[in-house]
């Protein structure tokens, strides 16, 4: 099998991440709302700052690949896949795109570099860009050359979204957002036809099912037990649908998938923004989830059909019994009385750690404190830096999408 992601502390073996490009010299003031970014990060620093993440990831003796290289791969050696992508990127691209189809069409089948190709649907395509092929007086008069045909794709670096590993398989995620849905189809067509994955990765989900649900959301927390947050992004119908497909996999050994709801906003956006693991036993959490938070479990009912029962105590309780723990460490977002510090912390991502290796994280250098109480509970912590990734609202883990992890 060519992912095994069976814990979310299994030492890091081979990791998809995608570094930044030009989509994010494509981002302006006005488009961050529709966009999902609070600001524009500096792409030569942001490239800067990704590079050190990957640095840091292969010295530890994690292989990194890269999306769009695995897009490339697959796409390239087959005329058919390749126009097949290409029209699919087109139909999923909104009105606009549908109006110049044909012009679209033959601009992105002209560029014969399958990197390139790929690179250029990430990036967005201008109307200027294909000017010569057609030209549109009303739209161009009133809106100017300056405007997409293709948006760009400015959320790619975050890989964890679009799709998510789950044990040998995979789902291919139904994005929350119009503006990411494209995302998943770099992800569905190198499981689908790249020569390393092709027909060797069951599917758990599609992103055509109409629920969303987002990789943020989704942890591998052992190798029978799966945890997904229904939050803003990833709704209970999905969780249902998916864990409907595992349960019935005979090829899977999750027994169990545990639903935990948040508040729906976006500053908890997804569960590994406020929860993650770094240790056998220790989570980063902010607190701020806790008052509020729901747990159910889904499990086989009879007849084939799902048992869904609410669950009753802490956190605490149920982490205990489901990982067989006999005791559970949380180490909160910003520290124990700093009501500020963990706001501030928490939204720069401090409890959206990667786990590398059981007591072992990936961490923003920006998060000072919750960094400083991670160490002080025996963790250790290696920091990346951060000053533009950041502004995109992900962590270390958002950046990543595991492929292999040992088994522990």
């Amino acid at each position: 099998m060519p992912i095994q992601v069976k814990s979310e502390i299994g030492p890091l073996k081979r990791v998809l991440l995608q570094r930044p490009g030009r989509e994010l010299e494509h981002l302006t003031p006005i488009e961050l709302e529709r966009l999902l970014f609070d600001d524009i990060p500096y792409l030569h620093g942001a490239q800067e700052e990704h590079d050190c993440f990957a640095e840091l990831l292969r010295r530890e003796g994690t292989e990194v690949v890269y999306l769009d290289e695995l897009t490339a791969e697959a796409i390239g050696s087959d005329p058919a896949v390749r126009s097949c992508f290409i029209d699919d990127f087109i139909l999923a691209s909104g009105s606009t795109a549908q109006a110049y189809r044909a012009e679209l069409r033959e601009y992105l089948s002209a560029i014969r570099d399958p990197l390139e190709l790929v690179r250029t649907t990430m990036a967005g395509v201008l109307t200027e860009e294909i000017h010569a092929l057609r030209y549109s007086a009303l739209s161009d008069a009133l809106k100017g050359e300056q405007r997409f045909l293709l948006d760009p794709i400015p959320n790619l670096y975050f890989t964890r979204d679009p799709f998510a590993s789950i044990g040998n398989g995979a789902a291919i995620n139904h994005m929350y957002s119009v503006t990411r849905n494209r995302e998943t189809l770099y992800a569905s067509y190198f499981l689908q036809y790249h020569p390393d994955y092709r027909g060797r990765v069951p599917l758990y989900y599609r992103n055509a099912d109409a629920f969303s649900i987002e990789g943020g959301d989704v942890m591998n927390l052992s190798e029978r037990v799966l945890a997904v947050g229904v939050s803003q992004r990833t709704s209970p119908e999905a969780i249902e649908l998916l864990a409907g497909r595992i349960l019935s996999c005979a090829q899977t050994e999750i027994d169990t998938i545990l639903a935990l709801y948040i508040p729906s906003m976006r500053a908890f956006m997804h569960l590994d923004t406020v929860f993650t693991q770094a240790d056998y036993d220790k989570f980063v959490i902010h607190p701020g989830i806790l008052p509020n938070l729901r747990m159910f479990s889904i499990t086989r009912g009879e007849r084939k059909g799902m048992h869904v029962q609410e669950l009753e105590g802490s956190l605490e309780d149920v982490l205990k019994r489901y990982l067989e723990l006999d005791s559970v460490t949380f180490i909160r977002c910003g520290g124990k009385d700093g009501a500020i510090a963990s706001q501030r912390e928490q939204w720069n991502d401090a409890s959206n750690v990667l786990c590398i290796r059981p007591g072992t994280v990936v961490a923003y250098n920006r998060n000072n404190i919750t960094n400083a109480l991670l160490r002080d509970n025996g963790i250790h912590v290696l920091e990346v830096p951060s000053s533009e990734l950041s502004r995109g609202r992900g962590g270390p883990r958002c950046m990543s999408m595991p492929l292999w992890r040992e088994m522990l």
